[in-house]
């Protein structure tokens, strides 16, 4: 048997079954990679893996993860859900489907925040259901917008998934960000399009309109909101100007989050110290998992897999559209089993050499990704902003995944959409270059 083969199929068991065996993600990655370089190359492998470890903890990119991740601590601790549900109920509770819309908005505002997909839906359930609940709303809808609009998490700017793929594909984050900015609007006006179209055909399921407000009290009922939406601008828009690298943005962001909470005099020791801890644990954990990737990437090059897989999709003189289809059909599936970050270090030494190939753009190719991952948070049966509202509504996991098979199917909406007309992901980085 052909060795390269023989490595494939080694490569596939071994890390099917120590991640079916509980094993953490990285320790798996980590294992694997050691293995296919001690028994199918000629390496120096401890000497390779202690550098492959090295070189990928201290790549400068890599350094805005934990100061995002920080920001959006800080700020989850504050009484951001709760003024978002009283600064944007009146905006928005004049529109078919009403109040339904906030847990749309809510949760683009909060993924800006947050960047990440558990975060979003989970800060914005907790708020949103005793209240729509409350109101009379159907418990499918008011489920389902939050299962797809959580996902909103990996999408907008600043995206922990974004900066590991750009670590991981050596694309800069920056353009990466601003690449999710387009797709991200597009994809909020989906989600309402289709709430509205489904509150249209289905008056009777819903509450009463809410009685109208005048445009100051909605103004006042807003401005809690304002100093949170200047913070999120400056930062993006420091980034998309080129006046801040993505590290020196998260920097200023930690900082505007700091002395928001001060302000609004949430901010003690013990809260400060939790987001602290709480953001070092998840941006170690996401770093080992980046610097076991990287070995794995290593081990995989040398015994010739991502080469070898290039040349048999060149020789099979696929479409574009189909490798795409594929590709996505494989993201969907791991995606069932594995977190986002995970798929993303796990696939691409194997992925990206057969879309470079192809001649896709990597930025582009990295918003398809996330999309893809976004659509794998709501599917079972490892679909984690499942269980995050199955823990808060209190109903089944069957019931909860039904209510967000609409939205979806909206995220592959998204998908078609960008691939027909790449230019949504691409029409903003490109001033960048300029």
């Amino acid at each position: 048997m052909d060795q390269t083969l023989l490595a494939s199929i080694v490569l596939i068991a071994l890390t099917i079954g120590l991640l079916a065996s509980g094993v953490w993600v990285s320790v798996a990655l980590l294992i694997v990679g050691m293995a296919l370089m001690e028994f199918f190359t000629a390496a120096p492998m401890g000497s390779l893996i202690a550098s492959t470890l090295w070189d990928s903890s201290w790549g400068w990119a890599l350094t805005s993860l934990p100061l995002f991740v920080w920001m959006g601590e800080i700020l989850f601790r504050t009484n951001l859900s709760s003024d978002m549900f009283r600064g944007l109920s009146p905006w928005l509770s004049r529109l078919p489907g009403g109040l339904l819309h906030v847990n749309i908005i809510g949760c683009g505002i909060m993924a800006a925040v947050a960047g990440s997909s558990a975060v979003t839906c989970a800060t914005i359930g907790r708020m949103s259901v005793p209240e729509l609940t409350r109101r009379g709303y159907p418990p499918h809808m008011t489920i389902g917008t939050l299962a797809g609009s959580g996902t909103l998490g990996l999408l907008i700017p600043p995206s922990i998934v974004m900066i590991v793929y750009g670590v991981t594909a050596e694309q800069s984050i920056g353009r990466l960000f601003i690449a999710g900015v387009l797709p991200g609007i597009v994809l909020i006006m989906l989600f309402m399009g289709y709430t509205a179209a489904w509150s249209l055909l289905n008056k009777g399921k819903l509450p009463p309109p809410e009685p109208r407000v005048g445009l100051l009290e909605r103004i006042n009922k807003s401005r809690s909101l304002i100093p949170v939406a200047l913070l999120i601008g400056a930062v993006v828009g420091s980034i998309y100007g080129g006046i801040a690298t993505p590290t020196e943005a998260a920097t200023f962001g930690v900082v505007g989050a700091l002395i928001l909470a001060v302000f609004s005099r949430t901010l003690t020791w013990a809260s400060f110290m939790d987001s602290l801890l709480t953001a070092v644990r998840t941006s170690c954990m996401i770093s080992f998992i980046i610097g076991c990737a990287a070995c794995l990437s290593i081990a995989v090059a040398f015994v010739d897999i991502p080469r070898t897989l290039a040349t048999w999709v060149d020789s099979m003189q696929l479409s574009p559209y189909v490798l795409l289809t594929v590709l996505a059909a494989f993201v969907l599936v791991l995606g069932c089993f594995l977190e986002g970050i995970s798929i993303i270090v796990l696939t691409s030494s194997v992925m990206l050499p057969m879309v470079q190939s192809a001649g896709i753009d990597l930025i582009w190719f990295g918003i398809f990704i996330v999309i893809l991952i976004e659509a794998a948070q709501i599917t079972p049966p490892v679909g984690f902003n499942l269980f995050v509202l199955q823990s808060i509504t209190g109903k089944n996991i069957i019931a909860v995944t039904r209510a967000a098979i609409p939205y979806f199917l909206v995220l592959m909406v998204l998908l078609v959409l960008i691939a027909v007309f790449p230019s949504i992901v691409l029409v903003l980085p490109s001033f960048m270059n300029g």
